[in-house]
């Protein structure tokens, strides 16, 4: 199947054509609304964190939005600052720059208020989607795909269904020289064993028991027990009775090929293949880092339904469950329950998952893009001061 893409000036990949406003703390962040709405072709980041941060915490959240501004789906920034925020404007605009795309920087302090800073902001956006409409779609091939794996809301029939079908594609993506990285490292505790044994080589392997050990010693510091949280008390009532039930399900998403690489939150993977992120069982900080690192696509496997998308790459919702696809059809793309109900078999869902994902990097738009979801979280490491 013939691929077509965006290829961008320093020579990566995008699916999708946007301009991203892209407020860089809180208090801009109703300023970058208004410009959005006035423009069309822009997408926007409610960002809602970028001041009262420090150390690791702000570099993490100042890391992440120049992640976000570089993914390839965004044709050029429009960076929106207050003044007197810890991750200002021009930082993150230089950052973002390294990309080689249009960047334009606009501060309420220093524009005058508001108004002014609108009318600017209005400007510099419409010269962006002028020029971005001037773009033609070029030949792309599945060695150039980043796809993003998720799950949220799981029950018993992501693990039996859903997540091996998404497997299958994945190996499928991976075999063809792309990229498909697996998040949550919450839900990798009790099977991080089996993840080693696919690592690499065996500083990938430590790297992968490194992590889920951090996570449970911070989990133990803070007082914290992930039973009533992980599982979730959705997840408890669907089906799912213990953490280490949840991560032998979930990490039939990455299907079945050598680990390569370990990447930190919101990092851009160095290696082609499968990565492993550390990220959050939170669906919405995990899938923002994803994009952060360049991801293009999603594909979300839910149970019991999660509606969430993105306003940087298309998310497929694809569940295991029947009942879940007939009430909630509006937002899942696609029913793996059918090899449930013995419709199709596994290997023939994964087919169907892998093709999906073609479409869509292709430009068939998501349900959760026709609705226009667009959650953004960052995951935190540090207290607000």
């Amino acid at each position: 199947m013939q691929l077509k893409g965006f290829r961008r000036n320093d020579g990566s990949v995008g699916i999708r054509n946007k301009v991203l406003i892209l407020p860089s703390v809180a208090c801009a962040a109703e300023t970058a609304r208004i410009i959005a709405n006035q423009v069309d072709g822009c997408t926007i980041i409610n960002n809602q964190l970028g001041c009262g941060q420090m150390g690791s915490d702000s570099e993490r959240t100042i890391n992440t939005l120049i992640g976000l501004g570089k993914n390839p789906n965004v044709y050029g920034v429009l960076v929106v600052g207050l003044g007197c925020e810890v991750a200002q404007a021009k930082i993150i605009a230089e950052g973002i720059r390294e990309s080689k795309k249009p960047v334009k920087v606009v501060v309420i302090q220093d524009e005058g208020g508001v108004l002014s800073t609108v009318s600017k902001g209005i400007e510099y956006a419409c010269q962006m989607v002028q020029d971005m409409s001037k773009e033609k779609p070029v030949k792309i091939e599945i060695s150039d795909l980043v796809v993003a794996l998720e799950c949220g809301g799981s029950d018993p029939t992501s693990g039996l269904a859903s997540n091996p079908s998404l497997g299958l594609a994945s190996d499928m993506i991976v075999k063809n020289g792309g990229t498909v990285i697996l998040s949550e490292t919450t839900e990798f505790i009790g099977a991080e064993h089996i993840l080693a044994q696919r690592a690499c080589n065996s500083e990938t392997a430590a790297d992968i028991f490194k992590i889920v050990h951090n996570l449970e010693n911070e989990v133990m510091r803070m007082g914290g027990n992930l039973r009533g949280s992980n599982p979730s008390p959705g997840n408890i009532a669907g089906g799912l009775s213990s953490i280490e039930e949840k991560s032998l399900g979930c990490i039939y998403k990455g299907g079945s090929t050598p680990i390569m690489e370990v990447v930190e939150y919101s990092v851009k993977p160095k290696k082609k293949g499968l990565i492993i992120m550390d990220s959050p069982g939170q669906d919405i900080d995990s899938m923002t880092g994803m994009a952060a690192a360049g991801a293009l696509v999603c594909a979300f496997t839910t149970g019991r339904g999660t509606p969430v998308g993105n306003p940087i790459m298309p998310v497929i919702k694809i569940t295991g469950n029947s009942i879940s696809f007939e009430s909630l059809s509006d937002f899942i793309d696609i029913n793996a329950g059918e090899i449930l109900t013995g419709k199709k078999s596994l290997d023939e869902m994964g087919e169907i998952v892998f093709n999906e994902i073609i479409e869509v990097a292709n430009g068939k738009r998501t349900k959760a893009e026709i609705f226009g979801f667009s959650e953004i979280s960052i995951w935190r490491c540090g207290i607000s001061v």
